[in-house]
């Protein structure tokens, strides 16, 4: 590279997205294959790039390739270039008269498969026009590198640049199957859980809500919390157990509303309360897409709650 030339100005878009792509897939062949590129044409591609920069942007291995400190230095910059490029061609192509386009909507497992779901066919049949990634995951996505559009999350957002609208306060009563009380009874106070079979979400995964254990210390002393019998990392599944009649368990209501074989128990003891929010990039404030969807999870929770 000659003295003086700037760095910026010896990379070409279809370098940077070559490069890109290497980066995400690991090695040439695989991001040959996304490309539909040759491994040998995307491996010129990349030395050309390196070349022009005058620096080394990946290890070569036997088994793939590692982004060197220059080379991730440059994808941190590429990856973020893109992903904006990405919401903003959305947001160009997006209809000011009629949503259309994709909408990627992440949320927890169980608020995703009990209370979203079941809601979308409505939606799907008013916008036509609008088709619906459904991402279900415990974990946060990061709306800002554009892993979803849009995030129905159990806590405020932590990240800058999000706007958040409060949907909904969770509650989290407890509950048990007809069969398992016909067997075993029904509690009468929180200590009577002692004699009881509790249902926790497990410890080893971050849990989709706070405090969503706090039916082990219900009524005991501080020091001494009650043991589980079971212990699941999934809040759905946890649903299901209590439904089997395996042992009690609190819920949050949307799932355990007009569930069959689940009864509530102990109505007078209820868990912290949950607020959940509708979470959405700044950038994405004038979306038709995100606006209807918006107003429609407030219409359906308006109905749940009346």
């Amino acid at each position: 590279m000659r003295q003086g030339a700037d760095p910026a100005m010896a990379m070409d878009w279809d370098k940077l997205r070559i490069f890109h792509a290497v980066a995400e897939a690991g090695s040439f062949t695989h991001a040959g294959e996304v490309l539909n590129l040759s491994q040998s044409a995307v491996s010129r591609q990349i030395s050309a790039l390196e070349e022009s920069l005058n620096v080394v942007l990946f290890h070569r291995h036997a088994r793939g390739l590692i982004l060197t400190e220059q080379g991730e230095l440059l994808y941190r910059t590429a990856h973020d270039v893109f992903a904006k490029l990405a919401m903003t061609e959305a947001q160009l192509a997006e209809s000011k008269e009629r949503p259309k386009g994709r909408l990627k909507i992440t949320a927890t497992v169980a608020l995703g498969s009990t209370w979203l779901t079941p809601r979308m066919a409505e939606f799907v049949d008013l916008y036509p026009d609008v088709g619906v990634d459904l991402v279900l995951e415990d974990r946060e996505l990061d709306l800002s590198m554009r892993e979803a559009d849009v995030a129905i999350r159990m806590a405020p957002p932590r990240q800058p640049g999000l706007i958040q609208r409060h949907l909904m306060t969770v509650r989290m009563p407890i509950y048990a199957a007809p069969d398992y009380i016909k067997r075993y009874g029904a509690p009468e106070s929180a200590a009577d859980l002692d004699k009881h079979r509790i249902i926790v979400f497990g410890e080893e995964v971050r849990p989709p809500v706070p405090e969503v254990n706090w039916l082990l210390r219900a009524g005991t002393p501080p020091d001494r919390p009650r043991q589980a019998a079971l212990t699941v990392n999934n809040s759905y599944a946890i649903l299901r157990a209590v439904q089997s009649g395996i042992g009690i368990a609190s819920l949050a209501t949307y799932m355990a509303h007009d569930t069959p074989n689940v009864v509530r128990i102990l109505p007078e003891l209820e868990g912290p309360r949950v607020d959940a929010y509708f979470v959405y990039p700044e950038e994405l404030r004038n979306s038709k897409r995100i606006q209807v969807f918006r107003d429609f999870l407030l219409r359906k929770v308006a109905a749940t709650e009346s």
